[in-house]
């Protein structure tokens, strides 16, 4: 196969896939359930809000994946958001369950043929890599029987207070003006703050956690952060992809900062 033959198909791959999942969240949406918020009183309430790991190497997915396995989490109701591939259940001592459907996540890369390698050194040129996707498939830990204790039923994180450390340090730590007080939450642009009522104001902790980190993903674009364009009025295009990036942000960041808290 060609280097050109091999890119076009790797953009191919990347296209195909990621029409698959925006298809699926605007289905979602349409539907009237964000993908990336656990519904309440459902099954999917079970599992505490975390980033999804794999349950062998203790690594945490990321990217894209987050939201395919999040989305089957809520999906199919699972407890947890530990996984495996069907090997790894095996060298854990365990096995998926005989009938079980596994959740199909991508690992992308690039790589440097060695034609490229030796072309490139015998030209003094810069080698041209090609990037790849590559699709393998999942179980949740739900989805095995016999696996260790300690990988089938994981320890919960510990209750919350009113702030979690981790994300008060978080605040702190991004040197972006945040104010706790008033009846409204927001990202003053002009001014370069964030203010977000008390967390008293709120039900549950978990919505002062989500609101407080999605004014702070709005922050992040300010021009001497990442500079994006937040000029869009409500109901255009610019305002709607800006509160999708603070929208995933708060996600992301909940997942990983505020582990046990379940998402309302």
């Amino acid at each position: 196969m060609s280097n050109t033959t091999a890119r076009a198909r790797a953009g191919q791959d990347r296209a195909t896939l990621y029409n698959e999942i925006t298809d699926k969240i605007i289905a979602e949406l349409e539907a009237g359930r964000v993908p990336w918020v656990q519904p309440r009183g459902t099954s999917a309430a079970k599992a505490p809000l975390a980033m999804p790991k794999n349950a062998s190497t203790n690594r945490q997915y990321s990217g894209v994946n987050i939201l395919i396995l999040w989305g089957a989490v809520i999906e199919r109701g699972f407890a947890g958001q530990s996984w495996l591939t069907f090997r790894q259940a095996l060298s854990l001592g365990g096995h998926v369950r005989k009938g079980e459907l596994g959740t199909t996540v991508v690992y992308a890369d690039r790589f440097v043929p060695n034609d490229d390698k030796r072309r490139a050194a015998e030209t003094g040129e810069d080698a041209q890599a090609i990037p790849f996707l590559k699709r393998f498939t999942v179980f949740n830990t739900d989805q095995c029987e016999e696996l260790p204790d300690d990988i089938a039923n994981a320890a919960p994180p510990p209750p919350a207070g009113p702030i979690e450390p981790t994300v008060d340090a978080l605040i702190k730590g991004s040197g972006i003006p945040f104010r706790i007080g008033g009846d409204r939450a927001f990202y003053a642009t002009a001014e370069d703050y964030v203010r977000v009522p008390p967390p008293q104001a709120y039900f549950e902790p978990i919505n002062w956690h989500r609101t407080a980190l999605h004014e702070l993903g709005h922050a992040t674009g300010h021009p001497s952060r990442l500079n994006r364009d937040q000029s869009g009025s409500y109901g255009t295009k610019k305002y709607a992809f800006e509160e999708l990036v603070a929208e995933l942000s708060s996600a992301f960041s909940c997942a990983s900062l505020v582990p046990g808290i379940r998402a309302e």
